[in-house]
């Protein structure tokens, strides 16, 4: 009875090894499925088309054309009232969402051929965590659409004030404001080393596409790394003086910068880097090692 009871675990923990090798299996497929890798290209496209319109729309903030929202929902809300502007929106989602997927699964599978454990760890960690944004970003533009718009603000003083109701909701928001920052500073030397070219096909790219993605990534990396920054610098400070309001997202940030010394030109050099890392976007969805 024993040698039998022990078999059939056996063969049981043998069945489950076979699912688990399948399900990594089905999962590297469709992490190199030619759909999959259109959709995430889209994505990275759609990104790029989002942060020109914020680096429009911080530009008309700074020469005082405007006083548009400088984050997603405004640029979201340019796009909605254009000719088609639905359907673009519609794509957007899509490419969002592929773009998403594709970096879940690239956590669920990892780098192939890469021997170190602890950076194969990080990556993956990263990947999963890009995965996450984007699908919510993708959660966010289905719901700016479906509402016609009126998805409220994207300032993070409303969820700040719900989570700082006691003083574990305080540390936390510390801790988000403080990752924001790394994730800031991370940007900036991704930017000032290149590091973003480790994941371009710039053996394909031609002389011009050289000359335009690598110095608009550089620059567009560090600008928008330093906004982050900032970004996560009220959060962080908002947690500190126990004051929601205080918490600021893009918009915030860069209106912010706007109201100091020598703002006009401030956010008129962030919006220049924005933008710049739109136009590096459009690059990086054509030549992405996908």
């Amino acid at each position: 009875m024993a040698v039998q009871t022990g078999g059939r675990l056996r063969q049981a923990a043998r069945g489950g090894g076979q699912a688990t090798n399948e399900a990594r299996d089905a999962a590297h497929s469709a992490r190199h499925s030619r759909l999959l890798d259109l959709t995430a290209r889209v994505g990275l496209a759609g990104r790029g088309l989002v942060y020109v319109l914020i680096g429009v729309l911080a530009g008309q903030v700074a020469f005082g054309l405007s006083n548009a929202q400088t984050n997603r929902a405004g640029a979201l809300g340019e796009i909605k009232d254009k000719p088609f502007g639905s359907v673009v929106l519609v794509v957007l989602v899509i490419g969002f969402l592929g773009y998403g997927l594709w970096r879940l699964l690239d956590a669920a599978v990892g780098e192939q051929g890469e021997s170190d454990a602890k950076k194969r760890t990080v990556r993956r960690l990263v990947s999963a965590g890009r995965g996450v944004v984007y699908v919510a970003i993708a959660g966010s533009t289905i719901s700016f659409l479906v509402s016609g718009g009126g998805g409220g603000s994207g300032e993070p003083a409303p969820w700040t004030a719900r989570v700082m109701r006691n003083d574990a909701g305080r540390v936390l928001v510390g801790l988000v404001g403080l990752v924001v920052v790394g994730i800031g500073i991370g940007m900036i030397v991704r930017g000032a080393k290149r590091k973003f070219e480790e994941k371009l096909r710039t053996g394909e790219m031609g002389s011009f596409a050289r000359k335009i993605a690598k110095p608009a990534g550089m620059v567009g990396y560090v600008v928008r790394g330093a906004v982050f920054g900032l970004a996560g610098v009220f959060v962080t400070k908002a947690a500190i003086e126990f004051d929601p309001k205080e918490a600021k997202g893009l918009d915030g940030t860069l209106k912010t910068l706007a109201g100091q010394a020598y703002g006009q030109w401030l956010l008129t050099l962030c919006a220049v880097g924005l933008a710049l890392f739109g136009v590096y976007s459009f690059f990086e969805a054509r030549y992405h090692k996908l």
